[in-house]
């Protein structure tokens, strides 16, 4: 499009609105301050306005989906988190189960050797107590044994 064919084309629009009867408007100026090829708007075809659409909804259900798996991961890592604490709580509790178990089983073991005890009646109260006078220490004479050679060999004969 050249100039001169836009200056008709304004010129022609300008004909038709004095044509039509209406009073001159006094704020529209006879010449343009900028003159040139323009772009131009083209009207919508009714093919693009249904593709705008469905961009538009397409668009708006690719950001649902996206909201939606941000809440997702959200929500499972929350869940991660919760069972990390669980597993690390069931990991102290078999620990402390297993020392509380040993306790157990030595407090058993006390207890087997305490109900063997009574029942064979090895320990006993004394039923009599005799009574030994004290020597005096100066009295005491240690004697040593005289020992020969004969007595240090009898465990290899077999003695």
């Amino acid at each position: 499009m050249n100039l001169n064919s836009a200056r008709l084309t304004i010129e022609t629009q300008d004909n038709l609105y004095r044509q039509s009867g209406y009073v001159n408007n006094p704020i529209k100026e006879d010449s343009s301050v900028i003159e040139g090829d323009f772009y131009q708007v083209k009207p919508m075809t009714i093919r693009e306005m249904v593709t705008r659409k469905i961009n538009k909804s397409l668009c708006f259900c690719l950001g649902i989906t996206i909201a939606i798996t941000f809440v997702s991961y959200y929500i499972a890592m929350n869940y991660e988190a919760k069972l990390n604490n669980l597993d690390n709580e069931i990991v102290r509790l078999n620990a402390e189960n297993q020392d509380l178990q040993a306790e157990l089983d030595k407090f058993k073991s006390f207890n087997n050797v305490d109900n063997k005890i009574g029942e064979y009646n090895l320990l006993q109260k004394a039923e009599k107590v005799i009574e030994v006078t004290a020597l005096n220490a100066s009295q005491k004479q240690v004697v040593a044994p005289v020992k020969t050679a004969t007595s240090n060999f009898k465990w290899a004969i077999g003695y």
